[in-house]
């Protein structure tokens, strides 16, 4: 990658301004990538804010990576078009990766090297020498946390300061969009609380974050979520209003541990239960109303289950990604 001759900017000023609208990290029309006779995303369409976290959900072959790869100018489109920063990433695919940050849930950097080697190795491939170089270096160290962590090697820090020198590798050029995939798999529930408080952070700054995850608890500290299933987008918006879609009432059901797939298959067999599914220990199933509970007791009772606890409850963006996936699979 080349380094761009102009001066560092300020954090979360990238060097691109979108020609259509300027407050627009990242545009996406009719985004399209075949491989052959299979199509991995199909007509996808969205738009990302500066200063938005934008989560990007769906399970593992749903297309998120290859969505990802052409928005980061490294895997070009079949067809439709994409803008990263304000840059085409057809036509500048280089500029795009100038402007970008990228962090992956395999922890890529240097082990041998010690946190301040790694974070200088970097600046230097963005072009950030002498002072400017050193400057920014102490400011990532001090926002992720790691300056007591100076010259410990890589490979000897926890799981969750790792991510938080890989971060910190990735934003040490001040990149105005930020990509972040699966960022925090396999982290402990502490060190993610703490690795979403410096994504906030950097929002509200005013970089744009794109970023991929498995944990619905993180989906909802995004401003704006899509989700992507079989390479086309199913549903998008922000946490509130997706969980405003799911109609009907949501009840969540428990019943004896040895007899929880038993009542899974009873529940799928009745007409008053449009949609269910396990959740952990549970099950959940959507109803007409509040007012058919009674009835699923008594179809439980009937088959010899007895339900320990069935009432309503709100739904959550898991509840939400079921039941879009549920309805995508009868179609």
């Amino acid at each position: 990658m080349t380094p761009h001759p102009n001066p560092p900017l300020r954090w979360g000023e990238g060097i691109g301004v979108s020609v259509s609208n300027p407050e627009l990290a990242i545009e996406v029309h009719d985004l399209t990538k075949r491989f052959g006779r299979f199509v991995a995303v199909d007509r996808v369409s969205f738009q990302v804010r500066r200063g938005q976290v934008f989560g990007f959900l769906g399970p593992n072959g749903s297309g998120k990576s290859t969505t990802i790869r052409m928005l980061c100018g490294i895997l070009m489109p079949t067809s439709g078009s994409g803008s990263v920063a304000g840059f085409d990433v057809v036509r500048d695919p280089e500029r795009v990766r100038e402007n970008i940050g990228y962090m992956s849930q395999k922890f890529s950097l240097y082990e041998e090297l010690m946190v301040q080697e790694n974070l200088d190795f970097f600046a230097g491939i963005y072009g950030l020498a002498g002072s400017d170089g050193a400057r920014r270096r102490e400011e990532v160290l001090d926002l992720g946390g790691l300056t007591d962590y100076r010259n410990v090697l890589a490979r000897d820090l926890p799981g969750g300061l790792r991510q938080r020198l890989a971060l910190a590798s990735a934003i040490i050029h001040r990149p105005s969009v930020l990509f972040l995939d699966e960022p925090t798999a396999g982290v402990d529930p502490i060190s993610r609380r703490g690795f979403w408080e410096l994504i906030r952070r950097m929002a509200a700054e005013g970089t744009a974050i794109f970023v991929t995850t498995h944990y619905m608890d993180e989906a909802e500290h995004c401003h704006s979520l899509a989700f992507i299933y079989q390479g086309r987008l199913i549903a998008s918006g922000a946490p509130a209003r997706l969980k405003g879609t799911l109609h009907g009432c949501l009840v969540e059901v428990e019943v004896p541990p040895d007899q929880l797939h038993t009542a899974l298959e009873a529940l799928r067999g009745l007409p008053l239960a449009r949609e269910v599914a396990m959740f952990g220990a549970a099950l959940h199933a959507t109803l007409d109303s509040a007012d058919a509970i009674p009835a699923l007791r008594d179809a439980l009772r009937s088959r010899a289950i007895e339900p320990r606890r069935a009432e309503a409850i709100l739904p959550s963006l898991e509840d939400v990604f079921v039941s879009l996936v549920a309805q995508e699979v009868e179609r």
